[in-house]
């Protein structure tokens, strides 16, 4: 009876505001699900990844950067079509406000080409939720790209309702965009908890025969799992096992001249340093030190556990 008082009284609770917000959040949850959008998605998924980018699509896709290039070049169309809209407040200042318009349509040409690049590379979950993203962005574009025109025929109360229509599109477009990388975790380094996860000191993964030469086994340290090479008869690699791309098994990927691919998108990491050198993944792999104890055991120690 009482834990039903409890549930009643923090139900009477939420304001109206706190409900509108459950409601938002569901509905954005429920875009995942949408499996009516396979049939757009499926097509999409394999007309990006044909495209012959050849060594640009790691550029593309932020490798060098060492996470997604995307959220940095969104801030330029985003910043400029924002500023529009406050100049168009601003009387004398209607050449200045088309000028924006155009930079920001012009920006988002780059901005959704590295968009595309990334959604190619994700699950099923977040691509159906992307699309609708890169809908909404496309018909912000649209809206901007028409309301430059309008300005640029001398139509400024329509280009500038046309701008407007383009700000509350674009915020809806970001809302999905942000429910993507932070709800849905796109983008996002999945091997970054690993030191957080890892206690301090030396950690038995098996005996040193139980270890082929050059084939990848799975342990755990505690409850992180890890994948095991060895690479000579006394020299042994140990890397986090789930791929900081998308938590792929880096066990069950191939391992060949000092790197292993992940079997799920590609991604490949060197095995000395756990460095990404190929593939989607925009951050490396925590590597472990080794040795071996006294009485045959393989040990493993990542320094930045804490």
């Amino acid at each position: 009876m009482g834990t039903l008082f409890a549930r009643v009284t923090q139900t009477d609770r939420r304001s109206p505001g706190d409900t509108r917000a459950a409601e938002l959040l569901k509905a954005l949850d429920s875009l995942a699900e949408r499996r009516s959008l396979d049939a757009v998605v499926e097509p999409l998924q394999h007309a990006v990844r044909a495209v012959p980018l050849g060594g640009l699509r790691g550029v593309l896709q932020g490798r060098r950067l060492g996470h997604p290039l995307h959220p940095a070049l969104v801030q330029v169309p985003v910043g400029a079509w924002l500023s529009s809209a406050l100049l168009d407040g601003v009387p004398g200042c209607e050449r200045a406000a088309r000028t924006l318009v155009a930079v920001g349509v012009a920006a988002a040409v780059p901005a959704a080409v590295t968009g595309w690049v990334d959604w190619a590379e994700q699950h099923e979950q977040q691509m159906r939720t992307g699309v609708l993203h890169a809908a909404a962005m496309s018909a912000a574009v649209a809206l901007y790209g028409a309301s430059w025109a309008a300005r640029a025929r001398g139509s400024g109360r329509l280009g500038r309702g046309l701008g407007l229509a383009g700000v509350a599109v674009l915020g809806g477009g970001a809302t999905i965009g942000g429910h993507l990388a932070f709800r849905q975790g796109a983008g996002a380094n999945k091997a970054e908890p690993v030191p957080h996860l890892v206690e301090p000191g030396w950690h038995d993964l098996g005996r040193v025969e139980e270890f082929p030469l050059g084939q990848g086994v799975r342990r755990t340290v505690g409850e992180v799992p890890v994948l095991v090479v060895r690479e000579a008869e006394q020299s042994f690699r140990v890397l986090a096992d789930r791929c900081s791309h998308f938590s792929g098994p880096l066990s069950e990927g191939e391992v060949v001249d000092g790197c292993v691919t992940c079997p799920w998108h590609g991604s490949v990491f060197r095995l000395a340093d756990g460095w990404n050198v190929g593939g989607p993944a925009t951050a490396p792999q925590p590597c472990f030190a080794t040795r071996t104890s006294e009485d045959g055991l393989l040990q493993a120690c990542l320094p930045e556990a804490g």
